[in-house]
């Protein structure tokens, strides 16, 4: 297999890799610009009182120099968590561009060949091109540009942009004539239209996409750093009163402990991940070869209330496939499995593959010794296929055209035949007719085959308040088979593209949040209004265009890991947020005591750590509160380990775990710290 042709490794690259590590750690210096940091509140008022406390350190330091190293290592520990949390969102991204680093190779200085109006063609940079130029593409030639094939079809070669090495078959007209710059065609020529203007392609949107520059936050996010922006203004309020208390009673409380106090009980611990763990998602998305327009888009798949799936690939196989022989009276089955086998052997169609393998697995048909005679191939044109061997003339294929072929009319046929066609075509599925010279031999059941293990999944969402909805073109009475087979909640029979957007919209009246995947043009109006709209890579330019995911492995069952790594967004935002809290808590019952345990000494019955002295309390306490960011960070960036379950499982494991381990952690951990700073006298 050449080096084009290798699968990608899509795995995000580790947190210790040296290539994100090292350029990591210089993004999280020019993160300290603080106009980029006032979009993150709580770190925005860290770097504010780090900046205070320096500029105190600097003073102690020439007034008074006993005070110096307690306000220095204050100021640099403060600096240190302002860092820490810049640092963990230089990492996130980081991850995104390593992921973009393997679409930009697939980005060079092609050459197209332009088509004249003459038909003649002239060799241009694929840089000139304009939207609506045409363009030749020939074996070995990669395509210039996205656009669609106008003429022609072709193996393609998508494993640059997709990591898969099986070719895939792009034609004119249809749902498969979108093409993708940087692709490499196999076989045949096409001609391409240009669809899009050089530099404005996919892969270039891509890019730009995962490197996160244009990340938003999303609705959930909005109201989460208002919360604690909210609770950031509670405990300045907190720390003035404390003040002022401290005045009242006779307790020196200086401004650098103070600004270490606040910054201790404000929630700079889900502060300073927040912004990490949005990134993060997209970054997963990423590594299941997804890509999301905006973290908007991971975090709606996250809230989905109900799945619209097409049934053809994504329920079923996509390709109907041989499920029983039905023989003519006088025929046995075995007698029939033979013929149905040999008419199929020439037969390249996965239909016709799927009745080899039936006839060959289940019924025990076997190869004969004898050569064949002559070798009919399947084609669009005759409908059939088969082969010719002695005074044998087997052929497989359309009723109609077994009929002609066997020299019959519909009246003709026995009525049995008749039977067997109608009971077929009554379930939804597709009869095939075997024929040897002039006598019926039976019928073939082709049916849509619902993909092993597809109802499980659909229970598990079904589990999470999740309701999955079949969309088909097919009749009432199909669909509600397969439905019924596959275990979906609903169906939508003969569905056309107004049908689609009207349930969507329907849906949302009802404040339920929507996710839909399509490939075709007719999917487009419902991409755009689903809230999570996930076109397939080998779509259409206007389905990709319309959706705001794009699965570029063209999986359409794939929208139930979006969905579960939605939910992870939120799970892990939700877990870190519920241990910052808890944190915070716990660090004020650990603080206060030791502050004022001086002026009031009944206070020390609640000093349940025995902390050496206030300043030694402080300062543990500081040092906890940038160490528990750098310790949260693997986490943060590989997400909350997720496991399907309600609402309310969810609220009593988070706060089980991340509540009662925030309130448990710091009490340890600043006990720990308070310990090492006395042995080593550093206040």
């Amino acid at each position: 297999m050449s080096q084009a042709n290798k699968p990608k490794d899509h795995r995000a690259p580790g947190l210790l890799d040296p290539s994100i590590l090292f350029p990591a750690m210089r993004d999280a210096v020019v993160k300290l610009d603080p106009r980029k940091l006032l979009r993150n509140p709580v770190i925005f008022v860290t770097e504010v009182v780090a900046s205070v406390v320096t500029i105190l350190f600097i003073r102690d330091l020439a007034a008074n120099p006993a005070e110096a190293g307690f306000s220095g290592q204050i100021a640099a520990w403060l600096w240190f968590t302002v860092l820490f949390a810049t640092f963990a969102e230089a990492v996130a991204e980081g991850r995104g561009r390593a992921q973009a680093d393997s679409l930009k190779k697939t980005k060079s200085d092609l050459i197209a060949r332009k088509v004249g109006a003459n038909g003649t063609t002239e060799t241009i940079p694929a840089s000139s091109l304009k939207v609506g130029d045409v363009v030749l593409v020939a074996a070995g030639e990669l395509i210039p540009g996205d656009g669609e094939v106008i003429e022609g079809v072709a193996s393609v070669n998508e494993s640059a942009i997709t990591g898969e090495s099986a070719p895939v078959i792009r034609e004119s007209g249809g749902d498969r004539s979108a093409v993708t710059g940087g692709t490499q065609v196999l076989s045949d020529e096409i001609r391409v239209k240009i669809a899009v203007q050089p530099g404005s392609s996919f892969v270039d949107r891509m890019i730009a996409l995962i490197e996160g520059a244009q990340r938003q936050k999303t609705p959930n996010e909005i109201a989460l750093s208002i919360l604690l922006s909210g609770l950031t203004l509670i405990f300045l309020f907190v720390c003035v009163a404390i003040w002022g208390l401290a005045g009242y009673s006779g307790t020196v409380l200086s401004v650098t402990v103070l600004a270490a106090l606040l910054v201790t009980l404000i929630p700079t611990t889900i502060g300073g991940l927040l912004s990490a763990i949005g990134i993060a998602g997209m970054d997963r998305l990423v590594g299941f070869n997804v890509i999301a327009t905006s973290g908007r888009a991971v975090e709606a798949a996250g809230d989905v209330d109900t799945l619209l799936l097409d049934k053809t690939g994504t329920i079923t196989f996509g390709n109907r496939m041989a499920s029983d022989f039905l023989p003519a009276p006088g025929v046995t089955a075995s007698e029939l499995a033979e013929a149905a086998l040999l008419a199929s052997l020439s037969d390249e169609t996965p239909e016709g593959r799927s009745v080899v393998a039936l006839a060959s697995g289940e019924f025990g048909a076997a190869m004969p010794n004898s050569a064949f005679d002559a070798v009919i191939g399947f084609t669009a044109e005759t409908r059939l296929s088969g082969v010719d061997m002695g005074t044998r003339r087997l052929r497989k294929g359309a009723v109609h055209a077994v009929l002609r072929f066997a020299g019959l009319t519909e009246r003709d046929a026995p009525a049995d035949f008749h039977s067997a066609v109608e009971k077929i075509a009554r379930t939804g599925g597709t009869p095939l007719a075997v024929a040897d010279g002039e006598r019926l031999l039976g019928t073939i059941h082709l049916k849509d085959v619902v993909k092993p293990g597809i109802k499980d999944r659909f229970a598990a969402l079904r589990a999470m308040g999740i309701r999955t909805v079949m969309v088909t073109g097919d009749n009432p009475v199909t669909a509600a088979a397969i439905a019924s087979e596959a275990g979906v909640d609903d169906f939508l029979a003969q569905a056309t593209p107004e049908d689609k957007l009207a349930y969507i919209r329907r849906e949302q009246q009802g404040g339920r949040l929507i996710a839909m995947c399509g490939d075709g043009t007719n999917d487009a109006p419902a991409l755009a209004q689903a809230d999570v709209g996930v076109a397939m890579q080998t779509g259409t330019q206007a389905a990709r265009e319309a959706a705001n995911m794009v699965d570029l492995d063209s999986s359409p069952t794939k929208l139930i890991e979006i969905v579960e790594i939605g939910k992870q967004l939120l799970m892990t935002r939700g877990s870190l947020t519920t241990f910052s809290i808890a944190n915070d808590v716990a660090k004020y019952f650990a603080i206060i005591p030791a502050l004022f345990v001086a002026t009031y000494p009944a206070l020390d019955t609640l000093n349940v750590m025995g902390l050496a002295s206030p300043q030694s309390a402080i300062l543990s306490a500081v040092i906890f509160n940038a160490l528990i960011i750098v310790a949260l960070i693997p986490l943060a960036l590989k997400g909350v380990a997720y496991r399907p379950s309600g609402a309310a499982a969810l609220l009593r494991r988070n706060l089980l775990v991340y509540g009662v381990g925030g309130l448990i952690l710091p009490f340890a951990g600043i006990k720990l710290i308070d310990a090492a700073i006395s042995a080593l006298h550093l206040v």
